[in-house]
């Protein structure tokens, strides 16, 4: 399906998905990144909430992109804010929709492709399902019936089926750092000993599997969070406050941490002295294609120390990375540390062949 059916809108807000990646790499060349036309925004509610404020001030009609596990983030600001009870807010919802049933995926993905239409339907929101089979008069026909309920102030949404959406042009994304996610972590793996884990989504954690694998070690040392996308911090401090004898390293990665980036604050003020918070930046979204977060445009490191974290730094070599390493593994104080990364990863980079189940189960028996 080509996107010409996109040329009826000018405002997309949301965050990337590499089911959508057509979708975003057009966006990518069609406008970049451009405050009247084109903001990738920190999570799914914060992009309807932008979305809601360029209607307020243009009355057009904004489209908000997201993967279907964004769902749970846009119930409250739909319920309560968009929908014709409250403030008849028009919006078109552009959600890929990983999981699909029958469709094999990863375990994170399974229950929330089962509900993606439900939850739909629940939040009183119109949908066509667009798959590779569906034809363009289908699709403008659709489009004819969804202007219709847009003009009552409801909301509508496309739903995209894997490998439905076509578009030749793929942006590659680039930036000017020299270290590598994968090599960083192996660093943090050889300094960090027994000490317990717990990494972000994406490809951060399959990078931490492989390595496990490749060092003959086990896994009872790492919770993978596979789903819940920026909230691995907030699990890493649950487990540290319970566990103040026991080092807690977090893997982070930068969109993951502007995701939620509350929980930097609750984490600072709660000043777990067994923590080290690893965030690596390389201001990108690149475990699904690498579309540019705001992160390389601010300062974790002074946002970390202003909610409480006792020490912070930025490092940009493998020198630096091992020193600080280190010194955070020997200091009792709560830890920021920012790696400036490049975008990149290896192409033939596995997954976990254990369960989420599995791993939940062997971190509890080493814990206890």
């Amino acid at each position: 399906m080509k996107l010409n059916f996109l040329k009826e809108f000018d405002f997309f807000t949301g965050v990337p998905d590499s089911q959508l990646r057509p979708l975003c790499d057009y966006l990518m060349n069609t406008y970049g990144i451009d405050p009247k036309h084109h903001i990738i925004a920190a999570n799914e509610g914060n992009a309807v909430a932008i979305a809601a404020g360029y209607h307020l001030s243009t009355r057009k009609i904004p489209v908000v992109y997201m993967q279907n596990s964004g769902e749970g983030n846009i119930i409250n600001p739909v319920a309560s804010l968009l929908n014709d009870k409250v403030y008849a807010i028009p919006c078109v919802f552009i959600i890929g929709w990983r999981g699909e049933p029958n469709v094999h995926d990863e375990p994170q993905h399974i229950f929330q492709g089962e509900v993606t239409l439900k939850l739909l339907d629940d939040m009183d929101i119109s949908y066509f399902v667009i798959s590779k089979d569906t034809s363009e008069n289908e699709l403008n026909n659709k489009l004819n019936e969804f202007k219709e309920i847009l003009s009552k102030g409801k909301q509508v949404a496309f739903v995209i089926k894997k490998g439905a959406l076509e578009y030749e042009e793929k942006v590659k994304y680039v930036n000017s750092y020299e270290m590598n996610r994968e090599e960083s972590i192996k660093h943090i793996v050889n300094i960090s000993k027994d000490d317990l884990i717990v990494s972000t989504t994406g490809k951060a954690s399959r990078e931490l599997f492989e390595i496990r694998e490749n060092n003959n070690e086990g896994h009872q040392y790492d919770f993978l969070t596979v789903g819940s996308m920026g909230h691995s911090s907030s699990i890493a401090l649950g487990i540290a406050l319970q566990k103040p004898n026991k080092k807690v390293w977090i893997i982070d990665g930068d969109g993951a941490v502007l995701m939620h980036m509350g929980s930097i604050a609750v984490i600072g003020a709660n000043q777990p002295n067994n923590i080290i918070h690893i965030v690596i930046n390389n201001g990108s979204h690149e475990t699904v294609g690498g579309m540019p977060t705001v992160a390389n445009k601010t300062n974790l490191c002074e946002i970390a120390k202003a909610c409480g974290y006792q020490y912070t730094v930025q490092v940009k070599n493998y020198l630096e990375l091992d020193n600080e390493l280190i010194k955070a593994k020997n200091i009792n104080k709560l830890t920021f540390i920012e790696i400036c990364c490049s975008i990149d990863s290896r192409s033939d980079l596995g997954r976990p062949t254990t369960t989420p189940i599995q791993n939940k189960n062997d971190f509890m028996k080493y814990i206890k």
